[in-house]
């Protein structure tokens, strides 16, 4: 039985255009089966009313709608497939300046792309990694009160923050310096303030940074110009605090997660609503997501982790080894995954078993380690994970304890069903968000006095700031 309950407006299922006009009561041309936004490169299913329409708009690709609707099943694949192929000729020729592109280099491209879609693809750079040293740490200060999120771009160019205090922060990492900031507005100025008037709690940069989404306590969701930092829209929907954004890979489709327990679908080019999403039974944490249309959420208290397979409207639930709060969630590949919970443990999962591969208790220690990972024994609960974040398509991943003082790199080995600790990097403070750079370079740390959920507890000692590991690897 499917979980999942299509967001409709009063009178109808179609997705609601959020802030648009009011829809015409006219039959429409779309007015058969659902629409679902997705990537410029796919088209709309529908059925037509019978009526005439001549609409000769054309797309980015210089088909008309009219041919499109006039082209079978295979001639879309085969066009499709080719403008993919061309696609990868052309990135391949624009990186291999001095080479000549040929039949072998497409195949190994191809070969690739086909393993990381499968979720096959696991580079071993982990084995390769050094210890991070005192001077490799970077620090960024600009916030009042704790960091929440954290992103950095695609190219390892900017980094984006956001804080308790409602601000956004745009940095150069080059630069090292501040480029644009948000700041945060009062309580009850929400109408005339441009940004958040309530603690930003979720931050997600789509792939070709184009837009940046922020969430909120207020259950807004705000979309920017990532390039000069313009607001552009807000989303309303939720009935809670917005915990969690992801952008799907390589689209604009924004996937949001709440404490109403529920997960909605947006699409940003078309400032529309989709879809809602409900299973958890308890106030969502966290949520991640990849190139395919599916969504990995964790659900707190409820114990649980589900993975959402959108297109087949239905959802796999995968029970935690305990009864533990599931606070963060971070995708490895497109098939196994990684979670961190408050009784101090991590989980390794894989989609085709509901029980984790693996499962390390007292995966961070009460106090600091050293740089080498060595720190006294734990307690189970005394130390949650804060936070997980994960190389993707590799094997080297990383977490943060609460109270630890420490963000430890694991090292994924036996196909993922197993982890092996590399090396504690000190950061004093709650790490709140992690993410390593798309080349690997970097590993950025939203750092804060508090817990980017609450104030059970606050380190004084903590500085609020972006910490920024520049991680090396031995050249074999």
């Amino acid at each position: 039985m499917s979980f999942f309950i299509k967001g409709k407006s009063k009178q109808t299922g179609k997705p609601k255009l959020l802030g648009g006009k009011r829809k015409s009561t006219e039959p429409s041309k779309f007015a058969g089966k659902k629409q679902r936004f997705r990537g410029a490169d796919e088209e709309i299913d529908s059925d037509s009313d019978g009526g005439e329409v001549n609409d000769h708009r054309h797309d980015d690709k210089g088909y008309s709608s009219s041919e499109e609707e006039q082209e079978t099943a295979q001639e879309k694949k085969l066009r499709l497939a080719k403008q993919y192929l061309s696609q990868i000729e052309a990135e391949e020729r624009d990186s291999r300046v001095d080479e000549e592109v040929n039949k072998d280099l497409i195949s190994q491209r191809l070969k690739h792309d086909m393993l990381e879609l499968t979720g096959k693809l696991q580079k071993q750079v982990a084995a390769d990694l050094e210890v991070p040293s005192p001077e490799s740490l970077i620090l960024f200060r600009g916030h009042q009160l704790s960091v929440t999120c954290v992103v950095i771009s695609a190219d390892s160019q900017w980094l984006y923050s956001a804080s308790k205090d409602c601000s956004i922060i745009k940095w150069s990492l080059a630069e090292r310096r501040k480029v644009k900031m948000i700041h945060g507005g009062r309580k009850g100025t929400e109408k005339k303030h441009v940004g958040h008037t309530a603690h930003i709690l979720a931050m997600a940069l789509s792939s070709d940074g184009k837009y940046l989404a922020t969430g909120d306590a207020n259950k807004l969701i705000q979309i920017w110009d990532a390039g000069p930092m313009e607001f552009l829209h807000t989303f309303k929907g939720h009935r809670g605090s917005v915990t969690g954004l992801t952008f799907r890979k390589d689209t604009h489709d924004l996937y949001s997660c709440s404490q109403d327990r529920s997960v909605k679908i947006w699409n940003v080019d078309e400032r529309a609503y989709v879809e809602t999403l409900f299973g958890h039974q308890d106030k969502i944490t966290a949520i991640d997501s990849l190139s395919r249309e599916r969504a990995v959420t964790a659900g707190g208290r409820d114990a649980t982790v589900r993975v959402w397979k959108i297109l087949e409207e239905s959802q796999l639930v995968f029970n935690a080894h305990s009864l533990v709060s599931v606070d963060c969630i971070a995708l490895i590949n497109e098939t196994n995954f990684i979670t961190g919970a408050d009784d101090n443990s991590l989980s390794l999962w894989g989609a085709m078993k509901k029980k984790p591969l693996c499962t390390v208790k007292g995966a961070h220690g009460n106090r600091a380690p050293d740089m080498n990972g060595n720190s006294p024994a734990t307690s189970p609960g005394d130390n949650w994970i804060t936070s997980v974040a994960a190389l993707h398509n590799t094997d080297l991943l990383a977490s943060a304890g609460s109270k630890d003082g420490s963000i430890r790199l694991w090292r994924c080995v036996n196909d993922c069903h197993k982890l092996e600790a590399l090396c504690a990097v000190p950061v004093t403070g709650f790490v709140n968000s992690l993410q390593f750079s798309l080349d690997g370079r970097f590993l950025v740390a939203g750092v804060g006095q508090e817990h980017r959920l609450g104030r059970w507890w606050s380190n004084k000692e903590a500085k609020n700031s972006i910490v920024v590991i520049q991680l090396k690897y031995t050249v074999r």
